[in-house]
C-alpha cells in the first residue's frame, strides 16, 4: 500500500457523524428504555474519541526529530491506534456484553419503539455515508491488493480503523434493530438484551483485528518487499560494490522509513571512493523513494554471500 499519510478529512467526517449519532442513541435509549440502544449509544461515543485520538497520533507523529528521539514521533500513530482497539475492546465490547447481561437478567419492557427505529435508521445513513468516505480512501490507498491483503499490508492505521469501525458499527445497528423488533413482537425483553451481547461479540472481533495489526506496526514492521528490493538493486548499480548483502528496513511511520544495508566494496578502491559511493546511494534512495528519511550502510566483506547463507538457514 501506498505510504503517503493521508490527510484527516475521513476522521474528521466520521466524528462528527459518530457524535450526532451518539446524542441521538442516548436519547432514544432514554425514552424507550432500550438495552441495545443504549450500548449503540456507547459504542458511537467510544468511536467518537477514538477518531480524536486518531487526529491527535497523526499530528504527533509529524513532529520533527529532536535530541531526545532522534528517530522523530512516528511511532505516536501507531500508539494511539493500538490504544483505539484496546477502547474498543474494554468499553465497547465490554459495556456492550455486561448491559446485555444486566438486561436478560433484570428484563424492562422498551417503549416508543418507533422512537428507537427513526434512530436507528438516520444512524445507518449517517454511517453509511462516514463509511463511503473511508472506502474511497482505503480503496486508493491498497492499490492492486485484496481487501484482507491491504489490511495487513497497511503501515497507515486509521485508512483501515475508521472502515473497520464504521462496518462494525452498521452491523450493530442491524442487530439493534433485529433485537428490539423481536423484543416487540415477541412481547419478550430477552432478544433486546442477547442484541446487546451480539453487538460487543462484534465489537471485540473488530478490536481483537485493530488491535493486533496495530501491535505489529507498532514494535516495527518492514518496508514492503518491492520498496526492499528497489534500495537492493539501486546499491548494486553503482560500481564499486561487489555485491549487497541484507538489506533492512523499518516503518516508523506511513510515510518514515528508515533503511540499513551491508555492502561489499571492491577491494581495490579508497576509503574516499567508499564515502562517494554511500553519499550517491544515499542520494538515490532519497530521490526515488521520498520516505526513506535515513539510510545506513555499512561496509562488509562477504556481504552478498553472507546475505544467501540466511536465506538457505531460512529455508
Amino acid at each position: 500500500m501506498s505510504a503517503k499519510a493521508e490527510n484527516n478529512r475521513t476522521l474528521i467526517i466520521a466524528l462528527a457523524a459518530n457524535l450526532g449519532i451518539a446524542l441521538a442513541k442516548f436519547g432514544a435509549a432514554a425514552v424507550t428504555g432500550s438495552s441495545a440502544m443504549l450500548t449503540e449509544g456507547v459504542h458511537s461515543l467510544v468511536d467518537s474519541a477514538n477518531q480524536l485520538l486518531l487526529i491527535w497520533g497523526r499530528r504527533q507523529s509529524r513532529k520533527p526529530p529532536d535530541r531526545k528521539h532522534p528517530f522523530g514521533y512516528g511511532r505516536e500513530l501507531y500508539f494511539w491506534s493500538f490504544v483505539v482497539a484496546l477502547l474498543v475492546f474494554a468499553l465497547g465490547a465490554g459495556v456492550s456484553v455486561y448491559e446485555g447481561i444486566v438486561h436478560i437478567r433484570h428484563p424492562e419492557p422498551a417503549v416508543s419503539p418507533l422512537i428507537a427505529y427513526g434512530v436507528l435508521l438516520v444512524s445507518f445513513l449517517l454511517e453509511g455515508g462516514s463509511t463511503v468516505a473511508a472506502f474511497k480512501e482505503f480503496r486508493e490507498a491498497k492499490g492492486e491488493l485484496g481487501w484482507f491483503a491491504a489490511v495487513r499490508e497497511s503501515k497507515d492505521p486509521p485508512t483501515f480503523i475508521v472502515l473497520l469501525e464504521n462496518g462494525a458499527a452498521m452491523a450493530g445497528i442491524l442487530a439493534a434493530a433485529i433485537g428490539l423488533g423481536l423484543s416487540q413482537w415477541t412481547h419478550n425483553p430477552f432478544f433486546d438484551g442477547a442484541a446487546s451481547i451480539v453487538i460487543g461479540l462484534i465489537l471485540g472481533m473488530t478490536a481483537t483485528l485493530l488491535a493486533k495489526e496495530s501491535k505489529a506496526l507498532l514494535i516495527g514492521e518492514a518496508a514492503d518487499p518491492e520498496l526492499v528490493e528497489g534500495i537492493r538493486a539501486a546499491a548494486a548499480a553503482h560500481k564499486g560494490i561487489s555485491g549487497v548483502g541484507v538489506v533492512l528496513t523499518v516503518h516508523s511511520a506511513p510515510d518514515q522509513v528508515t533503511a540499513m544495508l551491508s555492502a561489499d566494496f571492491v577491494d581495490t578502491i579508497s576509503a574516499g571512493e567508499v564515502e562517494r559511493i554511500v553519499a550517491d546511494i544515499e542520494a538515490e534512495v532519497a530521490r526515488r523513494w521520498p520516505q526513506v528519511r535515513r539510510m545506513f550502510i555499512r561496509p562488509e566483506q562477504g556481504a552478498a554471500q553472507i546475505r544467501q547463507a540466511l536465506l538457505d538457514d531460512e529455508a
